[in-house]
């Protein structure tokens, strides 16, 4: 087959998972994808991919350029020169839209596959600003997939679409995420947009509990709005020094490997990569009860969940992990046969690769 992806270039879940997905299908596909810059992950010398970049040229009339009318131009170029037959779109706004208004400009039998990650209909696409026309982009897509059974059943809640939804979870690669090494300071390890629904300032205030009985460092993985602040507050706790702030960091496996905790307070989270990639690498996660985390970490298991906000709970939680050798390890072991179980790019990609077979026929 011959498959173009169109995603954000960021750092973020859906990105991630985009380029992931692609470079599994260019072992067998041709892949193309199509963004305003080369997704960070997207390092590969497989001559079955091909990025596409879309130019948005400055207009002195727009305050903003149409990136979703240069979006769907550069689509219809990638589909006239390169065939595709599938054109999947990560993340709704505005991809999906622009691939839709490709299709029908081209007069086009390429069909649309879109992946809804999050916020893309939760927070953005709910805005009457983009509703209607969110709600539009789902209906006509050719098939609709959602990272997990809650963002099925919220968009499903939400929106008025009869377009079915096929839940395929994110994956992680196994050989990549794994344990290596441990020291004797204990890291404690977020990664994330640093946007306000990922609570880093809980983050560094449960950071602030543990300090004080383990010996221990914390690993804030990731740039977004909240990030300054999050410093700030680490300088007013007096944590300064034990408090790591990393940046964007292309290759986290290396930093997960040798990490004790994974810590991820947030407000919402519809499926949560970050803490399955933390999962694969042996390392046991305390998380929030929400989205589709309960789907991913089973309490008192492979990790622990706690209530939004309740950072009493979860530094106990915490502690009693980086306190018990053989819980810890007891627990890690456990997140990586759930992985292995279910999580991994051998056992998802081929659901995709059917999904795309499905839509063609049909």
């Amino acid at each position: 087959m011959k498959i173009g992806i169109v995603c954000y270039p960021t750092f973020g879940g859906s990105g991630v998972v985009a380029c992931e997905l692609g470079l599994s299908l260019a072992k067998e596909h041709e892949v193309h994808f199509i963004s305003y810059a080369c997704p960070p992950r997207l390092e590969t010398d497989n001559c079955r991919i091909l990025y596409h970049r879309v130019d948005i040229p400055p207009y002195p009339l727009f305050e903003y350029s149409p990136y979703t009318l240069a979006l769907a131009s550069k689509i219809i170029d990638v589909i006239e020169h390169n065939h595709l037959d599938i054109i999947h779109v990560h993340y709704v706004i505005p991809h999906a839209a622009s691939a839709y208004l490709a299709k029908k400009a081209l007069v086009a039998r390429t069909k649309i596959v879109t992946t809804l990650h999050g916020t893309d209909v939760q927070l953005l696409g709910l805005d009457p600003s983009y509703k209607p026309i969110v709600e539009f982009s789902m209906e006509n897509s050719d098939s609709l997939t959602a990272v997990s059974e809650f963002l099925k059943k919220e968009t499903q809640e939400k929106f008025s679409i009869t377009r079915p939804i096929t839940v395929i979870p994110n994956f992680v690669d196994p050989e990549k995420y794994k344990r290596t090494s441990r020291g004797e300071e204990k890291i404690i390890c977020h990664i994330s947009n640093f946007r306000p629904l990922k609570r880093v300032a809980d983050v560094v205030r449960i950071f602030g509990m543990i300090v004080k009985k383990v010996n221990s460092k914390l690993y804030l993985i990731g740039e977004g709005p909240t990030k300054h602040p999050a410093q700030r507050l680490a300088e007013k706790l007096g944590l300064g020094e034990k408090v790591c702030f990393r940046g964007n960091v292309r290759d986290v496996s290396r930093i997960l490997g040798k990490s004790d905790l994974f810590l991820l307070p947030s407000q919402q989270e519809s499926f949560g990569l970050a803490a399955l990639e933390a999962m694969s690498s042996e390392v046991p996660v305390v998380a929030t009860k929400v989205g589709g985390l309960p789907e991913v970490i089973r309490h008192g298991k492979d990790g622990y969940l706690a209530e939004v906000g309740d950072l009493e709970t979860m530094a106990e939680y915490c502690l009693k992990i980086l306190t018990d050798e053989d819980l810890a390890e007891k627990m890690g072991k456990k997140a990586r046969v759930r992985v292995l179980e279910k999580f991994t790019t051998d056992k998802v990609v081929p659901r995709y690769v059917s999904l795309y077979r499905r839509t063609l026929s049909s």
